[in-house]
């Protein structure tokens, strides 16, 4: 049994950036756009290009002998290989030689240079391969964050999570399934930081998960060619159906000073609800010098206060 709400995702023809700013962007709703030109990479990206123009740099990929990769737990290891060799391996459904067994599962979610300081940028990482793709150009050169190449074996599922940047995935190779669920949705997806524990989305453990039930699911699939805009906050969990191969495109949609700027990976929440959490912090600290009893009271106090005054949702219900 999965999420009890179903909807499907718009699929739309969107052919200019006039069109999406002013019709799609401002609902801050996710949507597939289909039919939009993305350059030569829709035909050239096949495996053995890949491995031949992409070079032979090291490469730190996620190995893992279960489809559903989980961050919290960690049920893969890191590995480097050389670009050619990862993406030989990771097209292929079984291998000769191998980390863990003959059908491991691999993924690779490209990084900079210097991983603590630098952002994945396919023109800086993959030059001889960013001039075959075309990036819709929805938003400003100046607030662009980083183009992240990702690519990943048959049958691999990435952790639900969500991001703190709106972005634009383009599937070039291979179809993908993608489950999303809104930011109302925080409450039912049994969080830990920006990562649900409900690993299997599909058929989800409702006596650990009880509330998830109540989530309201959005679902799709993306072809190649496909765009997939996803606001930011919007959790999103995906499935390659087959090998695939993506570039996802972030960028800063909020003021900069807002971001963490000694975060290269793009995911720490905004510095505001950081300083939010650091007093939460501070508030179960003090708490803690009341009998359980008071505790528990106060603590449901505060709750209700932070959400009578901050929470759209909730005051909505009201």
């Amino acid at each position: 049994m999965s999420a009890h709400l179903h909807q499907s995702l718009p699929i739309l023809n969107c052919k200019s950036r006039e069109e999406f700013l002013s019709n799609i962007y401002p609902k801050r709703e996710p949507v597939i756009l289909r039919g939009l030109d993305i350059g030569a990479c829709s035909d050239k990206w096949t495996a053995p290009y890949l491995a031949q123009a992409g070079g032979q740099a090291d490469v730190k990929v996620h190995v893992s002998s279960a489809c559903e990769m989980d961050f919290i737990n960690k049920n893969f290891v890191y590995r480097s290989l050389p670009f050619g060799e990862f993406v030989r391996r990771a097209s292929q459904e079984e291998q000769t030689d191998f980390f863990i067994d003959a059908t491991e599962k691999y993924y690779l979610r490209a990084l900079g240079k210097d991983p603590r300081k630098d952002v994945a940028d396919i023109s800086t990482q993959f030059p001889s391969l960013a001039s075959d793709i075309s990036i819709p150009k929805y938003f400003e050169q100046s607030q662009f964050f980083s183009s992240v190449f990702r690519i990943a074996s048959k049958g691999t599922q990435i952790w639900t999570h969500y991001d703190v940047m709106d972005n634009l995935l383009i599937q070039v190779t291979g179809s993908k399934k993608v489950v999303l669920f809104p930011p109302t949705d925080v409450d039912f997806l049994y969080m830990c930081g920006d990562k649900s524990q409900v690993l299997n989305v599909d058929k989800p453990d409702l006596a650990k998960f009880p509330q998830f039930v109540h989530a309201s699911r959005v679902e799709g699939y993306l072809e190649p060619g496909d765009v997939l805009f996803i606001p930011a906050l919007w959790f999103h969990n995906m499935t390659y159906l087959e090998f695939g191969v993506a570039v996802n495109v972030f960028w800063r949609h909020m003021e900069a000073k807002l971001y963490d700027n000694k975060d290269p990976y793009g995911n720490k929440d905004p510095l505001p609800a950081q300083r939010a959490s650091q007093i939460v912090d501070r508030a179960l600290k003090t708490l803690e010098e009341l009998p359980e009893e008071y505790r528990d009271f106060y603590a449901r106090r505060l709750c209700d206060r932070i959400r009578s005054k901050a929470c759209k949702g909730h005051n909505e219900d009201r």
